[in-house]
């Protein structure tokens, strides 16, 4: 394999959930949020048919893999090895890189596959198709990849969520709702595809052939990938629509990547399926994943799912869906802050959120089809603690917005506070591992000390209390322009940013802060599926344990986020609070968090955004001056206006 990655929508939407597209057939043009059905779901028998279709693409190639297979919100149903297929895959990019997670070779295959198959169905949804090739595509220093000169890709960082430490993300022992996590994250190896069923995402698959976990550094050319055909053979009569696949759709001018493989390449297509029974492999028992089972999925939609639409009207009229636990409770309900005086009320937090659902829901999609389909995202918000005060999510948004909404908004309110130097400067350093086992454990390669990206930031601020005096309003924009590997964004010239590594250090497997303040909780966690050691790691991703009333909280405790969707919420000029929307171009997002707030603060004059005179974008290091939010333009779908922010 060669590796060079409502106002427009009814009420009555909500009571057509599982009835939308009637029966079994897709509505002519294809789904556009509302096809879920009762059959909705992977049975025993589907997956039996998956791995099967896997197989025997892969014996007629003369090659062994791993194949796993999940659900639309993360639940593992089976992870299937071949006889002969690689036990363990190598973390690497396609050019030299050390540090990080690079070059750590006793990954076993399983996670590798596990993470790939929730990438496909994560990224995807009724009106978008995306795999882990176009995941490699939107994550790496430039976009397109291989283009000298260009900015970081759009979703740039992406990769680190979804992560087993999350207090977001579900783990197996806690039933079969979701959001489950991600072993090694999203993964940008191909090999990983959305499964549809009518129209409407039921799943994914992850195949694993060779040893290499990596991504695909040049867009330009036209890889040969073994895993990438074994799982389209997988996935067989479950294949996105064609028109919703990732080429068809075109962000900044540039077309996405869906696969280098087509299915005409399968040579097993048309073929019986052989027998499950008879295959010859082994289903695998991975800790925190799978029990060496098959087990259906869960029909997206359901409180069985753990999403479902906002029964206690919390959002009336706005066609909201809410995260449920196993009791079918709401996860994320509005509630008043516990921060101290001062803090974000109930009646502020329901009506932030309420006000991001209805600019989303005017909001026109850049990522989905058919073109004019309105924006499906989800939306966070946050006390100055990072304590979650509500999620909600609009109809189909994808499911890897979940976490990311969270970390969005908990990376703006932390580097907004006035308490991140010193919380950083006493986070235990990230001890890197070395490449392979010593007496069958793993060895610390190398220390990196946390508190240096505060010192490195302060010094290209030239602010020597930067994150320490909470005199500067930092949104993900801001924040993620200081975490890309050149500063100015893209220009191969360009210094490192001051929470970014330089170049040969640098890769999507090693991205400066943002992974190193979760390394150990992430590592620690592979270590526990890999058997390695008998404990998962707690919950938390930063360990940074912060008092709060009642207790203690990790104000990072599902990791940050580096891309753009994010806005700090003050009340004057004092903190209260953030918002972080994900799951749509990362204009639509900012957009729609930038004016959700102004919103709210137009019907609740108490709140608004950060005074001017805060934000982000007054600094210019280096010369350089960060950005706070970029709108698009002429974003509404029942309007004209141009420039929605402009003035605010």
């Amino acid at each position: 394999m060669t590796r060079p990655w409502l106002s427009l929508v009814g009420l009555s939407l909500v009571g057509l959930l599982l009835s939308g597209c009637g029966g079994s057939s897709v509505p002519s043009g294809g789904c556009d949020g509302s096809c879920v059905s009762s059959s909705s779901f992977l049975s025993v028998v589907d997956v039996e048919n998956i791995i099967a279709a896997a197989v025997l693409e892969a014996d007629q190639r003369g090659v062994s893999a791993t194949i796993a297979v999940s659900d639309r919100v993360g639940n593992v149903l089976a992870v299937y090895a071949m006889a002969g297929a690689t036990s363990e895959v190598t973390i690497a990019s396609p050019y030299p890189v050390t540090g990080g997670l690079e070059n750590i070779s006793f990954i076993p295959a399983s996670l590798a596959a596990i993470s790939k198959a929730i990438t496909g169905a994560y990224l995807s949804s009724e009106g978008n198709a995306f795999s882990s090739r176009t995941a490699s595509q939107i994550i790496q220093e430039h976009f397109n990849p291989g283009e000298r000169n260009q900015p970081g890709g759009p979703l740039f960082g992406v990769q680190f969520s979804q992560l087993s430490c999350s207090d977001l993300t579900v783990r197996a022992s806690a039933g079969q709702h979701g959001p489950k996590h991600a072993p090694l994250g999203l993964a940008a190896d191909p090999g990983g595809f959305p499964l549809y069923r009518n129209g409407t995402v039921v799943g994914g698959i992850g195949v694993v052939v060779d040893d290499q976990y990596s991504f695909d550094a040049n867009v330009f050319d036209t890889d040969i990938s073994l895993d990438e055909v074994v799982a389209l053979a997988g996935s067989r009569d479950l294949q996105a629509p064609a028109d919703r696949r990732a080429n068809r759709i075109v962000i900044e001018g540039k077309q996405l990547r869906y696969s280098d493989m087509s299915p005409v390449m399968v040579q097993s297509r048309g073929q019986p399926l052989p027998v499950f029974a008879s295959l010859g492999g082994a289903l695998l028992t991975v800790p925190g994943y799978s029990a060496g089972t098959i087990i259906p999925g869960q029909v997206f939609g359901r409180a069985s799912s753990g999403v479902r639409p906002d029964n206690e009207n919390f959002f009336p009229g706005r066609d909201a869906f809410v995260l449920v636990d196993g009791a079918d409770a709401p996860r994320f309900p509005p509630q008043a802050a516990t921060d101290g005086v001062g803090g974000l009320t109930l009646v502020e937090v329901t009506t932030l959120l309420d006000q991001a659902l209805a600019v989303a829901n005017r909001a026109r999609a850049q990522i989905r089809r058919p073109l004019g389909s309105q924006a499906r995202v989800t939306i966070s918000v946050v006390d100055r603690n990072g304590v979650p005060l509500g999620l909600v999510r609009t109809r189909d948004a994808p499911m890897f917005g979940t976490d990311v909404s969270l970390q969005k908004a908990r990376t703006a309110v932390f580097y907004s506070s006035g308490l991140a130097a010193a919380e950083l400067q006493g986070v235990p350093d990230a001890d890197y591992l070395g490449p392979v086992l010593v007496g069958g454990a793993p060895t610390v390669a190398s220390s990196i000390d946390i508190a240096d990206y505060v010192t490195a930031l302060r010094t290209v601020l030239g602010r020597g209390t930067a994150l320490s005096d909470g005199a500067v309003a930092f949104t993900d924009r801001a924040g993620g322009n200081l975490s890309r590997p050149y500063f100015p964004d893209g220009l191969r010239d360009a210094p490192p940013g001051p929470l970014s590594k330089p170049a040969g250090q640098w890769s999507p497997f090693s991205t400066g802060l943002q992974l190193d303040i979760v390394y150990n909780q992430l590592i620690g966690h592979v270590a526990f599926a890999a058997g390695l050691v008998a404990g998962d790691v707690s919950i938390g991703c930063s360990t940074i344990s912060r008092t709060i009333p009642g207790g203690t909280a990790d104000p990072l405790a599902n990791g940050m986020q580096v891309f753009p969707g994010s806005v700090p919420i003050y009340r004057g000029g004092t903190l209260v609070g953030a918002i972080g929307v994900s799951g749509d171009g990362i204009e639509q997002d900012d957009m729609i968090s930038f004016l959700a707030v102004h919103q709210t603060g137009e019907i609740l004059p108490a709140i608004n955004n950060a005074p001017v005179a805060m934000r982000a974008d007054q600094l210019t290091p280096l010369g350089t001056r960060l950005r706070y939010v970029q709108c698009p333009q002429a974003p509404f779908l029942d309007s004209a206006e141009q420039t929605p922010c402009g003035g605010k």
